[in-house]
């Protein structure tokens, strides 16, 4: 496993996105706890795009247009929605201290569906993990796939460490009603704004 492919994908990982954003707003709603089950569910989100990319079904989208498209809108409505919870402190960015299962759960599935309803993931890996496996590899699957799990690894990792530090100032923030207003409506505009993006994203 290359360096190279290494630094490429920290700087994937790091760079702010839906994950990201999901992460920070749950460490700051629910604590450092809900915060690993974000990144756990982002992270999750990631396996069918992956599968995607080995099965060759991301071709499919990269070249169906309708295929794309209706992937696409779905996930450009759910962000909304997401921006629309965040306004009204409802769902799983709602602000709680619960850390029970059933919480738990909410935030991985909700984790996981804000990943896997993008379609420019599986895109991004079947254009991306092709360029670290060297032509002449006898078994270029089980490589795809050890990149595909580093990767996961890594942005499990990195998510968590974002988490944990907005965790840490969870407190001083929910204890004030309009810094948390001013949080929300934050939160809000970023999924508002990935949605947008992802609505103008092309194939």
């Amino acid at each position: 496993m290359s360096l190279s492919f290494l630094i490429t994908s920290l700087i994937v990982i790091v760079s702010p996105g839906t994950g990201v954003l999901y992460t920070l707003a749950a460490a700051l709603t629910r604590g450092s706890r809900m915060s690993v089950a974000a990144a756990f569910g982002c992270t999750l989100g990631i396996v069918p795009h992956l599968a995607a990319a080995m099965l060759g079904l991301a071709a499919v989208l990269h070249t169906s247009a309708l295929a794309f498209a209706a992937l696409k809108w779905l996930g450009v409505l759910y962000l909304l929605y997401m921006a629309w919870q965040a306004l009204r402190q409802r769902g799983a960015l709602a602000v709680d201290s619960r850390v029970d299962a059933r919480s738990a759960a909410k935030v991985v599935v909700t984790g996981f569906l804000i990943n896997i309803l993008n379609p420019k993931l599986s895109i991004f890996f079947l254009a991306f993990l092709p360029q670290f496996i060297a032509a002449g590899e006898a078994h270029p699957l089980l490589v795809m796939l050890e990149l595909g799990g580093v990767f996961m690894a890594m942005t499990f990792a990195v998510f968590v460490v974002y988490g944990l530090f907005a965790a840490k100032v969870r407190e001083r923030i929910i204890s004030r009603p309009a810094a948390m207003a001013w949080l929300r409506r934050a939160f809000a505009g970023g999924f508002a704004a990935l949605g947008a993006r992802l609505a103008l994203a092309e194939r």
